[in-house]
């Protein structure tokens, strides 16, 4: 049998670093579970006008239910990536998709429109548990990732699964609204259960655990606790954060377009969708840039300074509307859009190489958290902000959240220390 090359005592990486095709196959159901996961959680929203008539719900009691969909998933993130790095990625995706399966059924069976109260209080409690079960997805398939793919080609692995984001989001955004208003609720839980189901199949199928090279664990050194190190959390935090202007444009930005540009429903489509495809073809780019680059830090700081100037630039536009034309608003959205969703895969990818092999579920559900985190304040918060100054306070503010990112992501290492 071919020997296996050793592995320097300073590599991280414990996984067999052989270019296996099977790793395809692992990455293609972890895009797959994260896809069906984010047509929950993206795709539900997008129902909201249906959503609030069917179940008569005020505009209070819909940013509720919608902001406990969210909170569920910022809670159980964590716990879920410590599991992950005790039990490994197969089971815990196995468990947290079959969990959302069991929650989106538990919506059929007790939280229809028709039920009055109850059906309220069924949805509520529903939605949170699909959040809390489904948001394993997030932090296993990349502890997956960061095991069978070398760290000349995470990036690039990492960015692929984070595609499916914008993919299962787009999908469900796609069907989702025309199955509420036609078929009702039961068709749409019944869809997302059957998304979920399908990607359980995938994984029982071609997820499994990387061999493992044992004199690469007998010298890898220990590394301290991920929730214990500072940089972890200062990387952790700054993802969640940076979120927050790519949460409100994709949430509010076609609000935006509508009261400030006069923009039909039509061209809010077309504006919101060559977001989510710019973003989806910019997080592959930059993950292959930055695996031939590796300039991971460097990147993930130019694109929060730039994005804190587009969101700045679009506020200034925002203030003088009177004077703007929706060309102008529309060309510095998308690219505002674009640049602040570019950066997800490459600090995944960076964020579970410090960590370590050993830590990677944690780091990636430390992450999460602080994501799912942001996604549910910035909901209650961009109202708030357009209460008090309008939309030069929701870009404005958002702005300086990007540049508070700039300063807390860590700069890049000397050359005596470079990041793997």
């Amino acid at each position: 049998m071919k020997t296996l090359p050793a592995v320097p005592s300073s590599s991280p990486v414990t996984a067999l670093q052989v270019a296996s095709p099977h790793r395809w196959k692992v990455l293609a159901a972890g895009v797959a579970a994260n896809a069906s996961f984010a047509a929950v959680f993206s795709g539900i929203p997008v129902t909201s006008l249906v959503l609030r008539s069917d179940y008569q719900l005020s505009n209070a009691q819909l940013g509720w239910v919608l902001g406990l969909l969210s909170l569920g998933v910022a809670l159980g993130e964590l716990p879920w990536g410590l599991l992950t790095d005790r039990l490994g990625d197969r089971k815990v995706l196995l468990a947290g998709l079959l969990g959302c399966s069991v929650a989106l059924g538990l919506l059929i069976l007790n939280a229809l429109p028709g039920h009055g109260t109850a059906a309220y209080g069924w949805l509520c409690g529903g939605l949170m548990l699909a959040g809390l079960l489904g948001g394993s997805v997030n932090g296993a398939s990349g502890r997956a990732i960061m095991g069978w793919f070398a760290d000349g080609e995470r990036g690039l692995a990492m960015s692929i699964r984070q595609t499916a984001v914008p993919l299962g989001g787009g999908a469900g955004a796609l069907v989702l609204p025309s199955l509420a208003a036609h078929a009702g609720f039961g068709a749409v839980y019944g869809a997302l259960m059957a998304a979920c189901l399908g990607s359980v199949a995938l994984v029982l199928l071609w997820l499994r655990e990387p061999p493992v090279m044992p004199h690469v664990i007998a010298s890898a050194a220990p590394a301290a606790p991920a929730l214990r190190r500072l940089l972890v959390w200062r990387l952790a935090l700054g993802i969640g954060l940076l979120c927050a202007p790519q949460v409100a444009l994709i949430s509010f930005g076609g609000i935006f377009l509508h009261e400030v540009g006069q923009a039909g429903l039509l061209a809010i489509s077309v504006l919101l969708t060559l977001v989510q495809v710019g973003a989806a073809l910019a997080r592959i780019a930059s993950g292959r840039w930055t695996d031939r680059r590796g300039r991971r830090r460097a990147y993930l700081r130019t694109c929060a300074l730039a994005s804190a100037a587009l969101f700045a630039l679009l506020g200034g536009l925002a203030s003088h509307a009177m004077s703007t034309s929706l060309f102008w608003l529309a060309l510095v959205l998308v690219v505002a859009g674009v640049v602040v969703s570019a950066w997800h895969g490459v600090a995944y990818t960076e964020l579970a190489v410090v960590a370590g092999p050993a830590q990677v579920g944690t780091a990636l559900g430390l992450g999460n958290s602080c994501v799912f985190l942001v996604f549910f304040l910035c909901a209650q918060a961009v109202p708030l902000l357009l209460q008090w100054q309008g939309w030069p306070a929701v870009w404005l503010g958002t702005a300086g959240v990007a540049l508070l990112v700039w300063f807390l992501f860590p700069p890049p290492p000397s050359s005596s220390t470079r990041s793997v």
